[in-house]
C-alpha cells in the first residue's frame, strides 16, 4: 500500500514539474493544435492530388488501346499526363518524407517564414502519392459494365467517374485509405525538423527543460493513441453507415 502511495506521489510530483510548472500544458496544447491542423490540411490537398492522379492514371490503363487506335491530341495529352503522373508516384514514394518536408523547407519555399504551410503542402503532397495508389486500386475494381452502362444512359466519361465510379471506388478502398490517414497523423510527428511546435516538439522541448523523459513523451505517445482510437472509431462508423445504405 505504501508502495502505490509512493508511486501515486512521484507521478503527481512529474506531472507538476512537466505540466503544471512554467505553465507548460501550453506547449502540449500549441503542439495538438499544430498538429491537427497540418493533418486536416494536408488530408485534402492529399485527397485532391490522390483522385486526379488516380483519375489520370486509370483512364490511361482502361482506354489506352482505344485512344491509341484513334491517336490525335487526346491520346498525347493522356500519355504525357499519365507519364508526369508516374514520374511524380516514383519520386515521392521513393524518397523519405522528412527529406521532402527539409527540401521544401529550406530549398523550394525557403522564402517562407511559416513553416506550418510548408509542412501542410509537404505532407498534402507525400500522402497524394498514396492516396493516389488506393483510389486507383478501386477505380480498376469497378467493374467495366458500370462504365458501359453510364455511357448508355448518356453520361459522359466525367460524370460517369464522378458519379457511379468514384463513389463504389471509395466504399471499396476506405479501409485502406483510413490506414493512410493513420499514417498521416502519426507522420506529422516530424514537422519539429523544421523548426514547427507539433505535439511531438512540444514534448521534447518539455523533456529538455525538466530533464525528465518519462511523463512529457508517454503523454504524446498517448496523445497519439488516442487520436488514433477516435480516428479508427470513427471511421468504422462510416463503413457500417455506408453497408447499411447499401442495402
Amino acid at each position: 500500500m505504501n508502495q502505490l502511495v509512493l508511486a501515486a506521489g512521484s507521478l503527481a510530483s512529474q506531472f507538476k514539474l512537466n505540466f503544471i510548472d512554467g505553465e507548460r500544458w501550453k506547449w502540449m496544447v500549441q503542439g495538438l493544435l499544430a498538429t491537427l491542423e497540418i493533418t486536416a490540411v494536408a488530408l485534402v490537398i492529399g485527397i485532391v492530388i490522390g483522385v486526379v492522379v488516380a483519375a489520370v492514371r486509370s483512364s490511361y490503363d482502361k482506354n489506352r488501346e482505344t485512344m491509341k487506335a484513334r491517336g490525335g491530341v487526346g491520346y498525347a495529352l493522356l500519355s504525357a499526363a499519365n507519364a508526369i503522373c508516374k514520374i511524380y508516384l516514383t519520386i515521392i514514394r521513393g524518397t523519405p518524407s522528412v527529406v521532402q518536408l527539409l527540401i521544401c523547407y529550406f530549398i523550394i519555399f525557403a522564402t517562407w517564414r511559416n513553416g506550418i504551410p510548408v509542412a501542410m503542402i509537404s505532407f498534402g503532397i507525400n500522402s497524394g502519392a498514396y492516396v493516389a495508389e488506393i483510389f486507383r486500386s478501386g477505380i480498376m475494381s469497378v467493374d467495366e459494365g458500370q462504365f458501359e452502362a453510364s455511357r448508355s444512359l448518356g453520361f459522359g466519361y466525367l460524370p460517369t467517374m464522378r458519379y457511379v465510379v468514384v463513389p463504389q471506388a471509395f466504399k471499396a478502398v476506405l479501409p485502406a485509405l483510413g490506414n493512410e490517414f493513420i499514417v498521416l497523423i502519426k507522420e506529422t510527428s516530424i514537422a519539429g525538423y523544421v523548426g514547427i511546435m507539433d505535439l511531438t516538439k512540444a514534448g521534447d522541448l518539455i523533456r529538455g527543460r525538466t530533464f525528465s523523459a518519462f511523463m512529457s513523451l508517454i503523454t504524446v505517445a498517448l496523445v497519439y493513441l488516442a487520436l488514433v482510437m477516435l480516428l479508427t472509431w470513427l471511421l468504422g462508423k462510416l463503413e457500417r453507415r455506408l453497408r447499411k445504405n447499401e442495402r
